[in-house]
């Protein structure tokens, strides 16, 4: 027995420390441009570049509408972007997006895919959606530990003051009418997808003002409440109340409806690899259309458009010439590949995910929520990513922790994540999750830390409606056409989607 302890004892001692993140190391060859000649031509009316949610969505409109002579091509070894995933011996976990929100009524394009994937099962007489309990949260969805105690709902509620309390409800108020407001057209001002909503003057005022200003223009000063809005923005968007736009800030709240399901409005969907499980489902119209591990690096327009791409698998150069060519790719990697600096003004979060391995009896008497938030810190808590286990008995304990670096500088951010060690991310990590568990040390096995260097596009002021983005939406001759989420100015799987299929809709 004494033995057994004692090798127990050096292998906590020697935890795994792994670093994963994207390639870029291949996305920098963009920079140098060192490719092959190419030395195979490849024919195909639609070509599409980048397999994130976007170019997915536009490869599923593309065969729903019998256009079934397209290719994908993708960077990465796998589809997704940031729905992507990892998995160890306990569990399926997120490296990005984990959760989907119910949708508003009005995206029916987007019912119709939940329906598709088996999410939405029907519809009841009443109208109200048949949705699988399976695929959502359960109880206990969230907590905040907040006065050195845990709380159901990350709200601050507990020992809070009566003007804080006032606050709270009088900011929830003003939501709930900016969520409802129309312009004279009948457009919500705030709507999902953004390029449905309203660009009426006074909502556009929101949009060149932080929202941080605006709070104060309103009174709102409370900590609890400045804190909340400031989470929920670094949650969402990277960047905190500092530094996004007020037009931002409030379509957070404003911006989903609450309307199509009134028996589950305040759960959403989600899955131990998170929105991969989405990705996977879009696997049927990509089979024998894609090529994953090919870097596009030269897009020229002669009387089709010419496109060069490194296939980092075979090591070789490849041309393909198609009628029409998409960029779901965002632009930060757009602008090296047609050599301008016409994103210039797009901002993109460094985000750092940590998934840890911990023993069992990780957690106590405390039962972990799906989402636990810890009031105060830097980072955004971490969700519990075997929440929808069914097992009676488990195994190790299988946590997410996530971080974005919200900073008015995210290339020096970056940069900085970059050069981190895995001494030094675990210490980032750990120091934020002993404010709630001192003793977390004890129980750690495995620590993985996943970088995303440009995780998702920022919305300050001018990033959503501003001539840059405009500009950057504009077709090339009828032929180079452009969706990505950074197009949106917001980075959810809503704005991924439309953007995807109604440009390929313009495509067709």
């Amino acid at each position: 027995m004494l033995s057994f302890l004692q090798y127990c004892g050096k292998k906590i001692k020697s935890l795994l420390l792994k670093i994963t993140g994207t390639n870029h190391v291949l996305g920098h060859r963009l920079w140098a441009k060192d490719f092959p000649q190419f030395s195979e031509v490849i024919h195909t009316q639609y070509l599409i570049v980048g397999g994130g949610i976007s170019g997915l969505a536009a490869c599923r409109f593309f065969n729903l509408n019998n256009e079934n002579d397209y290719l994908l091509l993708e960077m990465e070894n796998h589809l997704g972007g940031n729905s992507s995933n990892g998995q160890n011996s306990f569990s399926k976990f997120p490296l990005g997006a984990h959760y989907l929100p119910l949708p508003n009524k009005e995206n029916t394009e987007i019912i119709e895919f939940l329906k598709e994937c088996g999410i939405c099962l029907g519809v009841e007489d009443n109208g109200e959606p048949i949705l699988d309990e399976y695929q959502m949260t359960f109880p206990q969805q969230e907590r905040l530990f907040y006065k050195n105690s845990w709380q159901n709902d990350i709200v601050p509620q507990r020992g809070i003051s009566t003007e804080t309390q006032q606050e709270l409800t009088r900011f929830f108020k003003l939501m709930d009418e900016f969520r409802l407001k129309k312009d004279s057209q009948g457009k919500y001002w705030f709507a999902i997808p953004v390029h449905d909503s309203s660009r009426e003057d006074e909502v556009l005022q929101f949009e060149k003002i932080i929202f941080k200003d605006w709070l104060k223009e309103n009174n709102y000063h409370s900590e609890e409440l400045l804190w909340l809005l400031d989470y929920s923005c670094r949650d969402d968007f990277g960047l905190g109340i500092d530094y996004v736009s007020a037009w931002a800030g409030i379509h957070y709240f404003a911006g989903r409806k609450n309307n199509w399901c009134t028996r589950y409005k305040d759960q959403v969907f989600t899955w131990p690899e998170g929105n991969a499980r989405l990705a996977k489902h879009f696997s049927k119209y990509t089979d024998g259309k894609c090529r994953s591990g090919n870097l596009v690096f030269d897009v020229k327009i002669n009387d089709k458009v010419e496109v060069l791409s490194f296939d980092n698998t075979q090591k070789k150069t490849k041309k393909i010439i198609a009628d029409k060519v998409l960029l779901a790719s965002p632009q930060f990697v757009n602008e090296r590949i047609f050599n301008h600096k016409k994103a210039s003004s797009f901002n993109y979060v460094p985000w750092l995910l940590t998934t840890i391995t911990l023993k069992n009896e990780f957690g106590g008497d405390e039962e972990l929520a799906w989402d636990n938030v810890i009031y105060g810190s830097s980072g955004l808590g971490y969700i519990f990513d075997q929440h929808q286990n069914l097992n009676q008995i488990m195994g190790e304990k299988v946590i997410t922790h996530y971080k974005s670096f919200s900073t008015g500088d995210c290339r020096k951010a970056r940069k900085k994540l970059y050069a981190m060690n895995e001494s030094e991310l675990k210490s980032l990590v750990l120091d934020d999750l002993k404010k709630a568990h001192p003793l977390i040390d004890d129980f750690i096995l495995e620590m993985q830390f996943h970088k995303i260097g440009h995780a998702m596009i920022a919305p300050v002021p001018n990033q959503i409606f501003g001539e840059e983005t405009k500009n950057a939406k504009e077709s090339i001759e009828g032929k180079i056409f452009f969706a990505h989420s950074d197009l949106s100015g917001i980075s959810i799987f809503e704005e991924a989607f439309y953007q995807g299929i109604r440009t390929a809709e313009k495509m067709i």
